[in-house]
């Protein structure tokens, strides 16, 4: 890993887009630590210096580290950088997963082979990678029964305790009961 992946990854984090990378004129520090077009380490000189080097060469100055001490800059073809940049940023994020939250609703009177069913789909969930969500939802009279039908939740979590494992217990939040699972690391 040189330092422009380490520079790639910096700006994904922050969010800096590459147009922001400071070239060529707009450098303006009083010393910089240059890497030259071969990844050589140039050492630390001041910006003019540096820019007539990458001048000398035809290529252009780029700031890829702004807030290291003192600030790095590369001699590059800015254009061929950019591209090259832009397709890692594209090539990142193709590999990247979302984790997303799936919700599964329940009332406190469901069936055996309706409880059965939302296993099964909770389990696809998991398998894809996603969190879930278990929510047992009551309604009326369901309010005054509330603390018996835990074990709605605690037979959901039995049911799924070889694929799965309780994220955050069942609690319960106004007419809700809800409970958190997510997928057993081996």
């Amino acid at each position: 890993m040189d330092i422009c992946d380490i520079h790639l990854f910096l700006c994904i984090r922050e969010g800096t887009a590459i147009s922001d990378l400071m070239i060529n004129e707009q450098i303006r520090d009083k010393e910089v630590r240059v890497i030259g077009e071969d990844g050589e380490q140039l050492g630390i000189m001041s910006s003019r210096e540096a820019q007539q080097l990458a001048d000398d060469a035809g290529l252009d100055l780029v700031k890829i580290a702004p807030t290291a001490k003192p600030p790095v800059c590369r001699i590059v073809d800015y254009g061929k950088f950019k591209y090259e940049q832009t397709r890692k940023e594209k090539e990142a994020r193709k590999k990247q997963h979302t984790v997303e939250i799936k919700e599964i609703r329940m009332s406190p009177n469901i069936d055996t082979n309706d409880l059965n069913t939302k296993i099964n789909a909770a389990r696809k969930f998991l398998q894809k990678g996603d969190r879930v969500k278990v929510t047992l939802r009551f309604r009326g009279r369901e309010m005054a029964h509330m603390s018996s039908s835990k074990y709605i939740l605690d037979d959901f979590a039995e049911a799924l305790s070889d694929c799965a494992s309780v994220e955050k217990a069942p609690k319960v939040e106004g007419r809700t009961m809800t409970m958190f699972l997510t997928e057993k690391r081996g």
